[in-house]
């Protein structure tokens, strides 16, 4: 009874490693659970929500940029609040902050259905749905990267969501109606309270070798007067003066050993620090916030407004909505690219992540010239790969030793996520005001393009001059 009791804590506690263990545990909660379901219900329903624009523009009679501020406040809700995020986790783990996030996902999607204007479509999806898809996702991403170094890239993701989500939904809402379908989505979305039951965060420290000073002093009474007996002269009872001279001989010790603080003791301390701004003093990890600042520019508009770009063109409409699917296609085989590309070892990681990003930005500039459905589709495909490289490394590249290394990543992702939550309550507002000016999808895109240049210039990971300027910081 006790051993069961003792492998049932050992499977639901954390574990402590030396290393990041690549596999695993990690193999059948991660990738079964949080790759699969919570991202699923997360940024695959955010990136499909493209698919309800014009029902949500009719319905209610709004323009473009007044619906897309619907998944602009729900993605700066999401990213703002990532400290909080950082805190609740840090203060109470892992598993009841994702729990009680799929609650909110429940509520806010379900609730959608009963709304009668767009302003309360703002609070439901926007504030309760959004508060509740940063409780879950954020966690998760760190427990991800906790668990895996070289698979990162490979375990983080939402490609396949997206693929099903976009013709299902699609099929689901011209049968039933959009209303409907929130409710069924909502109600799929209380999985995710499952999968917090199943958080198994994990304690990585390095191994370190014994020093002298950490070595224990084992006093012991030699074996021959361990073994006296009471018959015998020896019985192990010492008289009053030996009693005087051992003590005095153990204050004279104790005064000579200094004063030492246990690994468990600093590990409290560092877990009571609740919310850690320090990294906003490394000039590395601010370069990379600014880079994730812009490029987050491009990371949703373009799935809100390619299936009404499709539709513009004369594509029917449940033929565009395969746009997003193709998407997320390309964008599933560039996850599993980029993993080898980066586990090649030769290129630096920030280099190959730089390249994407300038080509990304090129793509988004033939969405504004091609014509037809192959020229969309090809658009769609490029797109999708290079996203699938940028969206599954930006955040765990954080975990790497020239940002803020895997220690410090889940109090730093709560700020960088934070840092871009900027740009994402900016970028679909601002491609549905150029729509409406210009009574042009094609607009849309210039903006996000325009985002990615930035991005591309404003990341100077590379820049000897920005090197410099981390090296001050670290010097402060």
């Amino acid at each position: 009874m006790a051993q069961c009791i003792f492998r049932i804590k050992g499977c639901l506690g954390s574990k402590v490693y030396s290393e990041v263990p690549d596999g695993g545990w990690g193999w059948i909660v991660a990738v079964a659970v949080a790759f699969f379901l919570v991202e699923v219900f997360t940024y695959g329903v955010i990136k499909s929500f493209g698919i309800f624009l014009k029902d949500l523009m009719s319905d209610f009679g709004e323009s473009n940029s007044r619906v897309s501020w619907i998944i602009s406040i729900c993605v700066f809700v999401m990213t703002f609040t990532a400290p909080l995020s950082s805190v609740l986790s840090n203060r109470f783990g892992f598993q009841p902050v994702v729990m009680f996030g799929g609650f909110l996902i429940s509520l806010g999607t379900i609730s959608t259905a009963f709304t009668s204007s767009i302003n309360q479509m703002y609070l439901t999806i926007g504030i309760v749905t959004g508060l509740g898809y940063c409780l879950t996702f954020l966690p998760t991403v760190t427990i991800l990267s906790q668990y895996f170094n070289r698979r990162r890239s490979v375990v983080t993701g939402e490609s396949f969501a997206i693929f099903a989500f976009a013709p299902a939904f699609t099929a689901l809402k011209n049968l039933i109606g959009w209303r409907y379908t929130m409710v069924v989505i909502g109600t799929l979305q209380g999985i995710i309270i499952i999968c917090g039951a199943l958080r198994h965060p994990i304690v990585i420290k390095p191994k370190t070798s014994p020093t002298g000073a950490e070595q224990k002093i084992k006093c012991s009474l030699p074996e021959e007067q361990m073994q006296g007996s009471a018959n015998s002269g020896d019985s192990g009872v010492q008289s009053l003066d030996e009693l005087k001279q051992g003590l005095k001989s153990g204050k004279e010790q104790r005064e000579a050993e200094p004063l030492q603080i246990s690994p468990k003791q600093q590990d409290v301390s560092t877990k009571n620090k609740l919310l850690d701004l320090t990294v906003l003093r490394e000039g590395s990890f601010l370069c990379y916030s600014g880079f994730g600042l812009f490029a987050t520019l491009g990371f949703f508009a373009p799935q809100l407004y390619v299936v009404e770009l499709s539709a513009s063109l004369g594509t029917e409409r449940d033929k565009a909505a395969y746009m997003l699917s193709t998407m997320a296609i390309a964008e599933i085989f560039g996850r599993l690219s980029i993993r080898w590309v980066l586990n090649w070892g030769r290129i630096r990681k920030i280099f190959v992540l730089l390249g994407c990003v300038s080509l990304m930005c090129l793509v988004l500039v033939l969405f504004t010239v091609v014509n037809g459905f192959w020229g969309l589709a090809v658009c769609c495909v490029l797109y999708g790969f290079l996203l699938g490289n940028i969206a599954s490394t930006h955040i765990p590249m954080l975990a790497e030793d020239d940002v803020v290394g895997i220690q410090r990543m889940p109090l730093a992702v709560g700020v960088y996520v934070c840092i871009q939550s900027f740009a994402g309550l900016a970028g679909p507002p601002l491609g549905g005001v150029l729509v409406d000016v210009t009574q042009n999808y094609r607009a849309a895109f210039y903006s996000c393009a325009i985002g990615q240049l930035c991005s591309r210039r404003d990341n100077g990971q590379n820049n000897p001059i920005v090197e410099q300027v981390h090296n001050c910081y670290n010097n402060l």
